[in-house]
Formats: structure tokens, C-alpha cells, sequence
């Protein structure tokens, strides 16, 4: 399966754009972003856990990275509300499941081989940086080799400029709205802006955003 699988283009999928489609498991659905194989795939996705559903447990030969979105995500390792990011190295496994419910942003098998750091962050509670504008402000959360995560709260007519010679940028809104001149990104939007792409990016209320770059080659 190849679905928006040519990493030098831009991609966006905004909220109703495509359906949530079914998983081999019950009362779990996804929203594929990007992917290039079948059930086992590197894979950029939207995850939706109905309440009390639950995954079969399995490996990350090549890592997870997730940021809970709503609800509250469980493994046997520990229950992760909203706002929680987590990196599960290669290597690791886990059994998801959600009792009440929960919403993820998943990434798969796009770790690098010798990135073995597990992380677990809050950010909800952590202490966040203040950015260069009164308003905006930052929270770095993994840094290895040229990849970089981070998120990004920027106030009402703030703009953001990605480097244009990192690697790329990939950007999912988690509230507010993010305009780029021509087009609107509300909450739930994902945007993939491969190296040299010349985005100029700006929030009128207000944006709050995962930002990941330089992985994109």
C-alpha cells in the first residue's frame, strides 16, 4: 500500500478530508496519512480507540513515536492522557488499549537504528519556553542527529517560518488554525513540507502545534 508515499511533495489531509477506516481490530480506526506497506508499514497516522477497545500486543522492530490527542491511551506500561507524548524505541512492544476512549497521532518503523531513547513527556505540565514574540512559545521533546520534535504555541498574529534546508517539516494542529496564505489548516490538520519548500505560516486567534523536521530527506 502506498499512500502519499513521495516524500519530496507537499502533502495536507485536513479533518473530513478522508474517511477513518476500519483496523483488523474491533473498535479501532485510522486515518492514514502517509504509508508505504501493508499492515506492517512506515506509517503517519490518525488512530481512534472506541471505548474499551484494544490492540493485540506487538513488537516496534523500528520504533513508535505518539502524541495522545483525547481520551486517555493505556499499555501495560502506564495509562497516557491527552497531551502526552510518548517514544517507544526499537525494540519495544506494548498491548494497547483505552477504557474510556482515546484519539492518537501515531508514527511507525521511522526511527533511526541507533535512536534507542525512550521518552515519555507531559505536556500538559511541563515547563514550556518562551519564543521570540510575547505569546509564542516552545517545547522541545526529542532531539537526534538532524530529526527534531518539538511543539509550538504561537499567539494570536504570530508566524512561523520552517528552515527550508532541514530535511522537511511535518506539522499536525492541535487547536486553533494555521494559514499559510492561501489556505486555512483548522485543529487536525496535517501538513507535510518537504526540504526547500518556502511556506510562511500565521495564526489570527492563536495555534498550537506538533512540529517534527530534518526526517524527511
Amino acid at each position: 500500500m502506498q499512500i502519499r508515499a513521495e516524500y519530496h511533495l507537499r502533502a495536507v489531509v485536513r479533518p473530513g478530508d478522508e474517511p477513518f477506516v476500519a483496523s483488523p481490530l474491533p473498535g479501532v480506526t485510522r486515518l492514514m496519512l502517509d504509508r508505504e506497506g501493508g499492515e506492517v508499514a512506515r506509517a503517519t497516522t490518525i488512530v481512534r480507540y472506541a471505548r474499551g477497545s484494544q490492540f493485540s500486543s506487538h513488537d516496534h522492530a523500528m520504533g513508535e513515536e505518539f502524541l495522545v490527542l483525547d481520551g486517555v491511551f493505556c499499555d501495560e506500561h502506564g495509562a497516557y492522557p491527552a497531551g502526552t507524548y510518548v517514544r517507544n524505541p526499537p525494540g519495544s512492544h506494548h498491548a494497547p488499549f483505552s477504557p474510556e476512549g482515546c484519539t492518537i497521532f501515531v508514527k511507525l518503523r521511522q526511527f533511526a537504528p541507533d535512536d534507542r531513547k525512550q521518552l515519555v513527556v507531559d505536556t500538559t505540565t511541563a515547563v514550556w519556553q518562551n519564543g521570540s514574540k510575547e505569546g509564542d512559545h516552545m517545547l522541545p521533546l526529542h532531539h537526534h542527529d538532524d530529526e527534531r520534535v518539538a511543539m509550538i504555541r504561537l499567539g494570536a498574529g504570530s508566524r512561523y517560518e520552517p528552515a527550508k534546508d532541514q530535511g522537511g517539516t511535518e506539522i499536525l494542529i492541535i487547536e486553533g488554525i494555521l494559514y499559510d496564505g492561501a489556505s486555512a489548516y483548522p485543529g487536525r490538520s496535517w501538513l507535510r513540507l518537504p526540504a526547500g519548500d518556502c511556506a510562511s505560516l500565521s495564526t489570527r486567534d492563536g495555534c498550537t502545534f506538533y512540529i517534527k523536521s530534518g526526517h524527511l530527506g
